[in-house]
């Protein structure tokens, strides 16, 4: 009880300070600051997202059977060294990948698209990997036994049970790339970027914000609308979220 009455407190406090947030921000001429940049964010806020569904949805095309490959028997001995390889995608700044893209592509989308779906490509692989090498022996000894051949057992029996493990891969890497799209600007590909980086050129917190809040609001519709997917997709008995 006395909890509850605490969070009822915290939660009322909550939106005290919200309400008075909103009459200040009313009140300083904050509000009208950030209206004048709506068609700037509406325009960059396309581009944006333009470029994370192009790299990410490559990445997601190019790493989903990469990870399969790699769980395969065969592949067992070289699994991780090639991970390792991919690997290098995460561990070398973002930046760095984009300024190596733009060397060898130029400047614009084409480089960031790359650069991107370099540095998507490795959760979603790992994830892959993780969730098919996870998958219960028993169940898989149970499926040879009634007769289901490497194929069959791949599509009915591995992939529904590592389903959950490979969307929580999608989730980070593509809310990831959302927050990283931004330094796409910096070679020329657009995005909420121009409106961030300008903003700190500029010392203009408001045009700062203006980029950076709804990029933030974008990391989170697009983690949802996974979260949502995966809740629909992933079969109940290996989906925690719907136990």
């Amino acid at each position: 009880m006395p909890i509850q009455s605490l969070r009822g407190a915290l939660q009322a406090l909550l939106l005290v300070a919200v309400f008075l947030a909103g009459i200040w921000a009313q009140s300083s001429g904050v509000i009208d600051e950030f209206l004048w940049y709506l068609p700037d964010v509406q325009f960059l806020a396309v581009q944006h997202l333009w470029l994370t569904a192009i790299s990410g949805g490559l990445a997601i095309c190019v790493a989903i059977p990469l990870g399969i490959l790699l769980s395969r028997p065969a592949m067992a001995r070289w699994a991780e060294s090639l991970m390792q390889v991919l690997n290098v995608g995460t561990t070398i700044p973002t930046l760095a990948v984009l300024a190596l893209s733009m060397s060898f592509l130029g400047i614009g989308t084409v480089p960031a698209v790359f650069g991107l779906f370099v540095a998507t490509l490795l959760p979603i692989t790992r994830n892959t990997y993780a969730g098919l090498a996870g998958v219960n022996p028993a169940l898989m000894e149970a499926a040879a036994g009634i007769g289901m051949s490497a194929t069959q057992r791949l599509l009915k029996v591995e992939l529904p049970n590592a389903l959950y493990v490979i969307f929580a891969g999608m989730r980070t890497a593509l809310t990831i790339n959302v927050g990283t799209v931004p330094l796409a600007f910096l070679i020329g590909a657009g995005g909420l970027g121009e409106l961030i980086f300008t903003g700190i050129d500029l010392y203009d917190p408001v045009m700062m914000l203006s980029g950076a809040i709804p990029t933030a609001l974008l990391a989170i519709v697009v983690d949802a609308l996974i979260a949502t997917v995966a809740f629909l997709v992933v079969p109940r008995g290996v989906n925690p979220s719907r136990a």
